[in-house]
């Protein structure tokens, strides 16, 4: 009985041992405060400032590598759409950032998106230069094709060789799996994916592309 009880407390020593070698949770930064700061970085000019700055590299990239293109390459560039080439600023600033399908759904439809000008310029660098352009987006086919599709003519971009989708009914596959499967699809038709664009560490993994450009993407995550 005495070993027994000489075992109970070097067990119970252990455990409390065990849990003060982990840290205590801290808070983490108030929700309100969180938001705040992401409207400052926007006003400020600085997010429009690294946009810029990605946007430059990327047109520089893509006009040296059209002028090395080889003998029957068929070059392409491959684009997010929100928050890389279409702003939803405005729609996610008046719902407080916030996200309700149905709401988005109807802001989809308007196609009132405006372009994010210095993405918009590689676009039509791309373009300029006979390299095509394809959009891969996790906006959902057919809900939001008709509306996605008149936005982008609206704002100069509707010269593109593909506008890839997420079926309505696609939801087993990530992010990330599911655009790497569209850009591995555009690979076995002969496309040489020479830079891909993206706000999302999704938009970017899985390779697929000869160089990856992140643009800032303070707003949301999807993985």
């Amino acid at each position: 009985m005495r070993t027994q009880s000489v075992f109970a407390v070097l067990v119970s020593c252990a455990w409390l041992a065990g849990c003060a070698q982990i840290p205590a949770t801290r808070e983490p930064v108030n929700l309100s405060t969180a938001k705040a700061a992401v409207v400052r970085y926007h006003d400020s000019g600085e997010y429009a400032r690294e946009l810029a700055e990605v946007a430059s590299r990327a047109t520089r990239w893509i006009e040296q590598r059209a002028a090395a293109r080889r003998a029957g390459e068929r070059l392409a560039v491959v684009f997010d759409i929100d928050e890389t080439v279409l702003s939803n600023y405005g729609h996610m600033h008046g719902e407080d950032f916030g996200y309700k399908p149905e709401v988005w759904a109807a802001w989809v439809a308007r196609a009132e998106a405006p372009a994010i000008e210095p993405v918009r310029e590689v676009f039509r660098t791309a373009r300029r230069l006979g390299v095509a352009v394809v959009f891969i987006t996790g906006r959902r086919d057919p809900r939001d094709r008709a509306g996605t599709e008149l936005n982008l003519a609206r704002e100069g971009m509707g010269d593109y060789e593909r506008l890839m989708m997420t079926p309505q009914d696609g939801r087993s596959l990530s992010a990330a799996a599911r655009k790497v499967e569209m850009r591995r699809a555009l690979a076995t038709d002969g496309f040489t994916i020479i830079a891909n664009l993206g706000d999302q560490q999704s938009d970017l993994a899985g390779g697929f592309a000869e160089r990856g450009f992140k643009l800032p993407g303070p707003f949301y995550r999807i993985d």
